[in-house]
């Protein structure tokens, strides 16, 4: 059942699905997603008698912000206190946090700065939390071309392409991060709608140049934004789960981020699958989840 409830700085829209006394768990997805990837995870984790919330990210679906003079950030450290205040606004007081991309972070972020609030993180790829300063160096050859869209939103240009084209860009993002996904036009015209949302656009474009800083966040976070400049340990339990063929992230079987998880850390691979993980791999990112609640 889609509700609203005022949270922070906005009207949350979101998904609630289960038994009201269930372990709470929330699902949070990223771009260019919305809740509608998480559709079936939802209802294993139903199944297995949690109670399961889904809100829209800001920019995404029905939310919106409660005022005109919101700076319409998409910065980590506000989808951090978006998720926060949305926790708040429903009284709960901890819940199992699983997400990927834009939501992993948000997830992340809350883990590590209060983990009092969280029982267990599942995070799609790993320890998310941006390292802004050293966000010049570059990566490989190969890593930068698979990085274009967010060079793209970087100039005037990608704004008005992804004002223009957001329908047709956000299909071939889609398309090239999820390359063994067979999604089909009404799958992704489901999630598609969400992208009408006004401020779409202009959160897209500053969660991209933000993160490379190449523009000013919002004055509220800076205080949470110099904590994550120090790179937080996460002291919850946590599983990391890994698309082992994703288009944007390739999978790095050395790769090691065990270090910034002190709760407890377990690493789980999707051989098969990409970017999508919750959609593409429902049962499997649903077990996770469970291994935590």
């Amino acid at each position: 059942m889609l509700r609203q409830v005022e949270a922070g700085v906005l009207k949350v829209a979101y998904e609630e699905n289960g038994t009201i006394d269930g372990t709470v768990a929330i699902l949070l997805h990223g771009f260019p997603y919305d809740i509608h990837a998480y559709t079936e995870v939802s209802q294993l984790l139903v199944a297995a008698n949690c109670r399961v919330f889904t809100p829209y990210l800001r920019g995404y679906g029905p939310s919106h912000f409660l005022s005109a003079d919101t700076m319409r950030s998409g910065q980590q450290a506000a989808l951090a206190h978006d998720l926060l205040a949305f926790m708040d606004a429903l009284e709960i007081k901890n819940a199992v946090l699983a997400g990927y991309d834009w939501g992993g972070r948000a997830a992340c972020i809350v883990a590590a700065l209060w983990p009092e609030r969280v029982r267990g993180l599942v995070t799609g790829g790993g320890y998310l939390i941006q390292n802004i300063a050293a966000s010049m160096n570059p990566h490989s050859p190969e890593d930068e071309m698979r990085y274009w869209y967010q060079y793209y939103f970087h100039s005037e240009r990608g704004r008005a392409g992804l004002s223009q084209n957001r329908y047709e860009l956000c299909r071939l993002l889609w398309k090239l991060w999820s390359p063994n996904w067979d999604f089909d036009a009404a799958i992704y015209e489901q999630t598609a709608a969400s992208f009408k949302n006004p401020d779409f656009v202009e959160v897209v474009i500053h969660s991209y140049r933000h993160r490379f800083g190449l523009v000013a966040g919002d004055p509220v976070f800076e205080d949470t934004e110099r904590q994550l400049a120090l790179q937080p340990k996460i002291s919850v339990p946590a599983i990391v789960v890994d698309a082992g063929a994703d288009g944007v992230v390739p999978l790095d079987l050395n790769a090691d981020d065990s270090a910034f998880f002190t709760g407890g850390y377990e690493r789980r691979i999707f051989p098969t699958t990409g970017h999508n993980l919750p959609q593409e791999a429902a049962q499997d990112f649903a077990s996770a989840v469970l291994s935590l609640v």
